[in-house]
């Protein structure tokens, strides 16, 4: 079951991240990405066997951005491949047929060779321009999800969608009037001082 709302862990440190996904566990999440970017793999290794066992103790899942290898060895639930990490076929064959492996797309074109790719769920986005992501796709706005969801379902796919970047508190009924499975979101829920209320009002639009 892929969930409504994405948690993708943000930070200075590690320590940061980890402190982040405990406090949102908290809050009741229940999906956490851990997303550690330009740390060596012993790093990413120690922090993802830290945010495993947070995570266990909430039972929420954990998903590793870009490093299956990591995934495997803390035991996560999956991994979240973007456009220029590893093949989803080959982290496929590297963590089984139970793990979740999501994509990041940006076209129609790009979530149709991720449908190929078998992916259990899509990344779509970026909704707005957003600080935590660099080389950022074109934005895609209200009417861009709209147009891409229409031409999926078009196709026959029942893949989820979540919706990513930038998103905002009053972004989120338009973007489940659009037909998005969900939302993926990092600074604003990082930033919010309730972050349960945030979390129930987003769970009570899907």
């Amino acid at each position: 079951m892929i969930s409504k709302l994405h948690y993708i862990s943000q930070g200075n440190t590690p320590e940061e991240h980890l402190k982040n996904i405990h406090r949102m566990c908290s809050a009741g999440a229940n999906w956490i990405q851990l997303r550690l970017k330009n740390e060596s793999f012993g790093t990413m290794l120690k922090t993802a066997e830290t945010a495993k066992k947070i995570c266990d103790s909430f039972q929420a899942k954990l998903v590793i951005n870009d490093f299956p290898e990591v995934a495997k060895q803390v035991g996560a639930h999956g991994v979240h491949l973007g456009k220029e990490d590893s093949c989803p076929l080959e982290a496929r064959k590297a963590l089984g047929a139970n793990k979740i492996i999501g994509g990041t797309a940006n076209t129609l074109e790009d979530c149709q060779v991720l449908l190929q790719k078998k992916v259990d769920y899509i990344g779509l986005g970026p909704f707005r321009f957003t600080t935590t992501k660099n080389n950022l796709s074109p934005v895609l706005g209200v009417e861009g999800y709209r147009e891409l969801l229409e031409k999926l379902a078009k196709n026959g796919s029942l893949v989820p969608v979540i919706a990513i970047g930038g998103i905002t508190p009053a972004d989120i009924p338009l973007l489940a009037q659009c037909g998005v499975h969900g939302v993926a979101i990092s600074g604003w829920l990082t930033s919010g001082r309730q972050p349960e209320k945030m979390f129930q009002e987003i769970f009570n639009q899907f």
